[in-house]
C-alpha cells in the first residue's frame, strides 16, 4: 500500500523472515561465525540462543541460502517432540518415507541414507529451531543420532537454536554428555541505538529507498526506546509508521509522526514494563547480564505439582499453564490489532475522499 508513495520495489519490514534482508550486527556477525565454523569443522553441537524475534530463524534462513552443495540440510521447528517423533520427523525432513516403519526401522533407513551421502562426498546438516521445546530426553537423542560416524567422523550435524530457556536445559547435571560435544555457543543480544539506525537504513536501502533520510535521529531515538532493539517489535512498529506516513502523505517521519503511531498500537501491540537500559556492547558485561537472567530464572522456585485424573503428576505444570496464557493473550491482542487497524484504515480514507469531494465541490 505505502511502497509505492515512498517509491519502494518491496516492504521493507515484513515479519516473515526473509534471508534477503539479513542485516549483519555484532552478535548476529558472531552468530553467522560460530555457525560457519561449525559449518568447518564437521562436528559437534553449535548453540544459538536469543530472545523472541532477535533474528535467530534469520540467520539460519541466511546460511542456508548460502550452504555448500555438498551439504544436505535439512530444517525442523519443533513442539514438544518425543524421542521416537523426532526421529521420524528428521528422517521426513531428509526424504525418507517413514510410513509403517518401526523406530528401528527409521534409524537403520536414516543411517542408511548418511552413509550414502558419505559415499558421495557429502554430508547432512540438522537445524533445530525452537529448541527450548525439546524435553531432556529428545535432546538426548539428538545427540544420539551424532553418534552416526564412518571413518571416525559423524554423519550428521546439529544446529540449535532457541530462546534463553534452552540454556538451564542444556546446564541440567545429565546433559554432560551433549554439553562435551558443543563446539560454540552464542546468546543474541537486541540492538543498540546506532544498530537500530543503521538496521532501518539497510533495509530500506535494499526494499528501494534512495531519496536521503526519511526519519530523523529523534524519530530513530523513540523507535529504539519502544522496541528495545527487538529487530521483530521493529519491523512491527515500522510497518505501521510507513502506513501512517503514506496515509498522512508525509515526506518525512519525525518523533511526532512516531508517537502518533505509538500511541495507536501500544494497547494492542507490546508496552515496555521499564525504560530501556542503554546496552553496554563489552562482552563480559554481555555475560553479566546472562548470568542475571539465569539467577533470576533460578529464584522463581519449584513448580506446583498438577495431578491428572489418573493420578499422574504433571511435569512442569506452572510452564505449560503459563505458555497457554500466553498463547491465549498474543491470539487476543493479534485479532484485536486486525480490527483497529482495519478501523483506522477505513477511518483515515474516509476522511481524504471527503477531503477530495470538497476541493471538486470547490472547482
Amino acid at each position: 500500500m505505502y511502497e509505492s508513495f515512498y517509491g519502494l520495489d518491496s516492504k521493507p519490514f515484513q515479519l516473515t523472515p526473509d534471508p534477503a534482508f539479513f542485516f549483519a550486527s555484532k552478535w548476529h556477525k558472531r552468530a553467522m561465525s560460530y555457525l560457519q565454523y561449525g559449518l568447518s569443522q564437521a562436528e559437534g553441537f553449535i548453540v544459538i540462543t536469543g530472545d523472541i524475534g532477535t533474528g535467530k530463524t534469520t540467520i539460519a534462513n541466511s546460511l542456508l541460502a548460502e550452504i555448500e552443495d555438498d551439504i544436505v540440510a535439512a530444517q525442523i521447528v519443533t513442539p514438544k517432540l518425543t524421542p521416537d517423533e523426532l526421529v521420524k520427523m528428521v528422517a521426513s525432513k531428509f526424504g525418507i518415507n517413514t510410513a509403517g516403519l518401526t523406530k528401528a526401522d527409521i534409524l537403520k533407513e536414516l543411517e542408511s541414507f548418511l552413509y550414502a551421502l558419505s559415499q558421495q562426498g557429502r554430508r547432512a546438516l540438522l537445524l533445530v529451531d525452537e529448541a527450548q521445546n525439546l524435553p531432556l530426553e529428545t535432546i538426548e537423542e539428538l545427540r544420539m543420532l551424532s553418534n552416526f560416524q564412518q571413518n571416525g567422523k559423524p554423519l550428521l550435524q546439529s544446529f540449535l537454536l532457541g530462546q534463553e530457556e534452552l540454556q538451564p536445559i542444556l546446564r541440567a547435571p545429565n546433559m554432560e554428555q551433549f554439553r562435551q560435544r558443543i563446539v560454540a555457543s552464542c546468546h543474541l543480544a537486541p540492538l543498540v541505538a546506532e544498530e537500530v539506525v543503521r538496521y532501518i537504513e539497510y533495509r530500506m536501502e535494499h526494499a528501494g529507498w534512495n531519496r536521503g533520510a526519511l526519519f530523523s535521529q529523534e524519530a530513530y531515538s523513540r523507535i529504539h526506546e519502544f522496541t528495545r532493539g527487538v529487530p521483530r517489535k521493529i519491523n512491527t512498529l515500522m510497518d505501521r509508521i510507513l502506513l501512517y506516513g503514506f496515509l498522512e502523505e508525509l515526506e518525512t517521519l519525525d518523533e511526532e509522526a512516531v508517537n502518533a503511531v505509538i500511541s495507536e498500537v501500544k494497547d494492542e501491540m507490546f508496552v515496555p514494563d521499564s525504560p530501556l537500559a542503554e546496552m553496554d556492547e563489552d562482552d563480559d558485561d554481555e555475560e553479566m547480564d546472562l548470568s542475571e537472567v539465569m539467577a533470576s530464572l533460578k529464584q522463581k522456585g519449584p513448580h506446583s505439582k498438577l495431578i491428572t485424573p489418573k493420578g499422574k503428576e504433571v511435569q512442569d505444570a506452572e510452564y505449560y499453564k503459563a505458555m497457554l496464557a500466553e498463547l491465549v493473550d498474543a491470539l487476543d491482542d493479534a485479532i484485536a490489532h486486525k480490527v483497529k487497524l482495519t478501523q483506522y484504515i477505513d477511518k483515515m480514507l474516509k476522511k481524504k475522499y471527503q477531503t477530495y469531494v470538497r476541493m471538486k465541490d470547490e472547482e
